[in-house]
């Protein structure tokens, strides 16, 4: 099996790499000064303006798009095998895939629209999401049921002549902090009573300054408000839209989330490698560098046996996501949801223990701002939980697999 990178992807790379050492670790420490210094931490920072427009003139702008939507980009589409080195890369920074027009949630909601709007619905909100001009949201998620079970969301969408009316509460809605989100993607029940539990949802575009759709707070993970971008609670108190701002239909809510989902899962774990990636190399720099009982830790046979652990860990990580791109540009995402599985369920725990041991190598320093690793360990922890936690996944695996090797 050939995972090389196609032509086109090792030239956007080769781009893309030299973009990075060039505009992206340069600008790491004046990033977090104009996020530390503003008056909104949720606000737009000058510095991922600037690097935006310069992304966008050296052609390295909307990378995720397939070739199947090629007509949206200024390439000729990536399939999920040539965009994963791409994402690893963007992985190393976490905030820089919003420089490339490449950040979640944003390119799922992108998708989405891509895949299921309408011509309207595509000029208004796809055209400057596309663009960058404006960021998304994707309200799935709700605190007051166990929303790993999609078929439990509670937030009522109710017809009413020409317009939907929204009520109910979400939370952990990633971007709805950002002052640039313009559009949410809500996901609510319009049918409970329908037999079928999957055919019971439906999606509807909600326009941020909608009157009735409150934001409540933002939320942190392990801490981290993951600002400018953010995660939220909203309250939606009888949010009128208009019925054209359906997605694909009413009761095909599910369909829509499950073909969103299973991309978005696969780029967070491209990522990760990223993250992994470079804490290990960062941990080798630290193992040289400091010595302890007269010798260099590099010396030590512990640090050896983390290094080494870690370096396999990656390769077989990085092994794993590019064999699940590969089924899903053969075969399609429906018939990859066992592969998708296993790569959500085994690659950010795997990460987060990498981090974990190339964070002890740098002893405290490793756990503060100084270094990229807190905060990656933060995504790596709290992918475990987006898109579907674990358990989850691994149970629909489980079976699936125990179904086929019975038989």
């Amino acid at each position: 099996m050939d995972f090389s990178p196609s032509a086109q992807t090792q030239e956007l790379l080769a781009r893309l790499q030299v973009f990075f050492d060039k505009h992206i670790y340069p600008n790491e420490k004046t990033y977090a000064e104009q996020l530390h210094r503003a008056n909104n931490r949720f606000a737009a920072l000058p510095i991922m303006d600037d690097l935006k427009a310069k992304a966008k003139a050296e052609g390295l702008w909307n990378l995720f798009i397939p070739p199947s939507h090629a007509h949206y980009a200024d390439h000729d589409g990536l399939s999920f095998s040539d965009y994963a080195p791409l994402a690893e890369l963007m992985g190393r920074v976490q905030w820089s895939p919003e420089v490339f027009n490449c950040n979640a949630p944003d390119t799922g909601n992108m998708e989405v629209l891509m895949n299921f709007g309408t011509q309207a619905q595509k000029e208004q909100w796809l055209k400057p999401l596309l663009a960058g001009e404006i960021r998304s949201s994707y309200a799935m998620t709700e605190p007051q049921v166990a929303s790993s079970d999609a078929t439990n969301i509670e937030l009522s969408i109710e017809r009413d002549g020409d317009e939907w009316v929204l009520n109910g509460r979400k939370w952990f809605i990633t971007g709805a902090m950002y002052e640039r989100t313009k559009i949410f993607i809500v996901m609510g029940k319009s049918d409970p009573e329908n037999p079928n539990r999957h055919l019971q949802q439906t999606q509807v575009l909600v326009p941020k300054n909608t009157p009735g759709l409150q934001i409540i707070r933002p939320l942190t993970t392990l801490g981290y408000d993951d600002a400018p971008i953010g995660h939220a609670e909203l309250v939606f108190d009888n949010v009128r839209v208009p019925a054209d701002n359906v997605l694909l239909g009413e009761g095909r809510g599910f369909e829509i989330a499950q073909s969103r989902l299973g991309p978005g899962r696969m780029h967070h774990c491209m990522r990760l490698i990223g993250a992994a990636q470079r804490a290990l190399e960062l941990a080798c720099q630290r193992a040289v560098s400091r010595s302890t009982f007269g010798r260099p830790l590099s010396k030590h046979q512990s640090v050896r046996e983390d290094i080494s652990r870690s370096f396999s860990e990656i390769e077989m990580g990085r092994l794993l996501v590019l064999k699940t791109c590969d089924k899903i540009d053969r075969e399609g995402v429906p018939a990859s949801v066992d592969m998708i599985a296993a790569t959500k369920t085994t690659i950010p725990l795997l990460v987060q223990t990498v981090i974990d041991r190339c964070m002890q190598l740098h002893g405290a320093g490793g756990l503060t701002e100084d270094y990229f690793m807190a905060e990656a360990f933060n995504y790596a922890r709290w992918c475990r939980q987006a898109d579907g936690p674990d358990q989850v996944h691994q149970m629909a695996l489980g079976k699936k697999i125990i179904d086929r090797y019975s038989a």
